[in-house]
């Protein structure tokens, strides 16, 4: 997993297929979070935002509540889920 900021966003974004969550590490559901998407590293390119080291990152995304993952396809977001899932649950998601 790749720790992102607003120089490097743009870049991993656009690079085709990718997840991003935005957490922050005081965040208990994020770090419940956390362990799964290292779990599907090898299925699928994921970023890291702590919102609170991003700002700026977070507002442009409408993130208000954390984990948010974005699910972004060549730029351009796919789809959007605010809340912890499950392995289950995030890989039904990915794939539906």
């Amino acid at each position: 997993m790749e720790k992102l900021n607003k120089e490097k966003f743009d870049e991993f974004v656009n690079s085709g297929k990718v997840l991003v969550d935005f957490n922050a590490r005081w965040c208990g559901p994020c770090n419940m979070l956390h362990p799964i998407l290292e779990e599907l590293e090898n299925e699928i390119q994921i970023g890291l935002v702590d919102v609170d080291e991003n700002p700026d990152l977070a507002r442009e995304f409408a993130v208000m509540s954390i984990p948010t993952l974005i699910l972004f396809d060549k730029g351009n977001i796919v789809k959007k889920n605010i809340g912890f899932m499950n392995k289950e649950q995030i890989v039904n998601w990915l794939n539906n």
